[in-house]
C-alpha cells in the first residue's frame, strides 16, 4: 500500500526507562540495513541521557519483537562485497547492545528469530510471553552464523542447546527456551508489558553506579574472560564507596526509607 508505514527504529521515553521500538509489524519486526544503522546512534543517545537508568527493547504490533534480518534484502546486500558491508552494519549493532553500560531489557512478544534473537541475546534480560518463540534459522537459508553471536548465546546456554538451535534451525517456545536459559522469565500475554514494567522500573530505582559496575564485571568475566581489565573493574567498585549514592543508601536505610539515588 503506498500509505503503508516505512519501516523504522525509535526511541521512546518514559521516565526513567528508555523504548528501542523495532517498527516493522507488516514484516514481523524484521529489520531492514536501515534499523540495524539506527541502532547504535540510539543506543548512544539513550546512554547519554541523565534521566535514563534503563533501556527496554520492544517490538511493535504486538505479535514479534523481531523476526530477524529483512529477507528481502539479502540478494542486494547479502551477496558479494555488499555482504561485508552488511555483516558491518550487523556487528555495529550488535556490539553498541553488548557494550551499553546501561542495563538492558528484551520484552519478547511473539516471533524471536535470527537476527531478533541475536539482537535479544544481546540484553541483559529477556522476559517473554507465554507465545513467544524462538529460532535462527541459519541452517535452513545457508548462513553462515558468525562466532561472535555464538559466543553471546553460549553465555546464556549449554553447548548442547546451542547445537540444538543452530543444527537444526526449528522453532523452540517460550518454555523450552525458558528451560534452555534463552529468557529470564515467561509471563501471560495480557501481564508482559506490566512485568517488564515494574521490572525496569525496580532496576532504575536502584544505585546505578553499583549496577553499572555488577554489569561490567558479568560482562567481561564472560564474554572476555581472557583480558578481563579487573583493574577498571575495581575502580567502578571503589567509585561506588565513595559516592554521594552510597551514603544516600546509608542514611535512607537508617531513616527506614527508600534511597533517592543520581549516579553520583
Amino acid at each position: 500500500m503506498a500509505d503503508e508505514k516505512a519501516p523504522e527504529l525509535r526511541l521512546e521515553r518514559e521516565g526513567g526507562i528508555a523504548f528501542l521500538v523495532l517498527d516493522n509489524p507488516a514484516r514481523l519486526n524484521a529489520l531492514t540495513s536501515a534499523m540495524w544503522g539506527a541502532i547504535p546512534q540510539l543506543m548512544a543517545e539513550a546512554e547519554a541521557d541523565p534521566a535514563v537508568r534503563v533501556i527496554v527493547l520492544k517490538g511493535a504490533g504486538g505479535k514479534a519483537f523481531s523476526a530477524g534480518a529483512d529477507i528481502s534484502e539479502f540478494d542486494s546486500a547479502r551477496t558479494g562485497d555488499a555482504a561485508s558491508v552488511y555483516d558491518a552494519l550487523n556487528h555495529a549493532a550488535f556490539e553498541a547492545l553488548l557494550g551499553a553500560k546501561k542495563p538492558t531489557l528484551a520484552m519478547i512478544e511473539g516471533f524471536c528469530l535470527g537476527g531478533g534473537l541475536g539482537i535479544a541475546a544481546c540484553c541483559d534480560l529477556r522476559l517473554a510471553n507465554d507465545a513467544a518463540t524462538f529460532a535462527i534459522p541459519a541452517a535452513k537459508l545457508g548462513l553462515g552464523y558468525h562466532p561472535r553471536w555464538v559466543r553471546t548465546l553460549l553465555t546464556l546456554a549449554p553447548p548442547s542447546a546451542v547445537k540444538e538451535l543452530l543444527f537444526t534451525g526449528r522453532r523452540f517456545s517460550a518454555s523450552e527456551a525458558l528451560q534452555m536459559g534463552l529468557v529470564n522469565r515467561v509471563y501471560p500475554a495480557a501481564t508482559l508489558d506490566a512485568e517488564t514494567r515494574m521490572l525496569a522500573d525496580t532496576i532504575a530505582g536502584n544505585a546505578p553506579m553499583t549496577i553499572r559496575a555488577a554489569k561490567a564485571a558479568i560482562d567481561d568475566l564472560t564474554l572476555k574472560p581472557e583480558s578481563a581489565d579487573i583493574a577498571r573493574l575495581e575502580a567502578l567498585v571503589k567509585a561506588c564507596f565513595e559516592s554521594a549514592d552510597y551514603a544516600e543508601g546509608r542514611k535512607a536505610f537508617g531513616e527506614k526509607r527508600k534511597p533517592m539515588f543520581k549516579g553520583q
